[in-house]
């Protein structure tokens, strides 16, 4: 069954940026992270739409990384970026669905070492069976669905998006 198609999966693209840029005014540069495979996906559609948005007069950098926390217990989550390249900036990690928490909880890991401006967490769909204490902090869609539920998430910069209950 599908939940959101293209049209509105865009909507929350451009909702999130704009979220994003009154949440992080001022600063000189954004950082970000995308999880795994749909997460970078995600957050490229994101910087995309956050060039479109921000004001010409505003010089701001806005960077998109890989953060890898695929397997934490064999492999410490991998980040694209120098830890000391996130000092002082705002990090968000971002993925395309957040189901119990566990993944974003090991993506913070590496953020550890330094010290950014702050943490946050944007994901397309919500999902309500945290099991780490993690919170997003810019949603598309929140979602109650039971633990057999997937989330289908077809997502990319080229061709039609959709997110689909299986």
């Amino acid at each position: 069954m599908q939940i959101l198609d293209d049209r509105q999966i865009r909507q929350k693209i451009r909702r999130i940026a704009i979220e994003i840029l009154e949440r992080n005014f001022g600063a000189p540069a954004i950082i970000l992270a995308g999880l795994n495979n749909n997460g970078y996906e995600f957050a490229q559609l994101i910087v995309n739409e956050l060039k479109t948005i921000a004001p010409a007069s505003t010089d701001i950098t806005l960077t998109r990384i890989r953060l890898n926390p695929a397997n934490p217990v064999e492999y410490d989550p991998c980040i694209e970026l120098p830890a000391e390249a996130l000092r002082e900036k705002p990090v968000i990690i971002v993925d395309d669905v957040a189901n119990t928490g566990r993944t974003v909880f090991y993506a913070v890991q590496p953020l550890l070492s330094v010290i950014p401006a702050k943490v946050e967490v944007a994901v397309l769909v919500d999902r309500t069976h945290k099991s780490f204490p993690i919170k997003a902090d810019y949603v598309g869609m929140s979602l109650a669905t039971t633990m057999l539920d997937n989330i289908d998430v077809q997502i990319h910069e080229k061709g039609k998006m959709a997110v689909n209950l299986v």
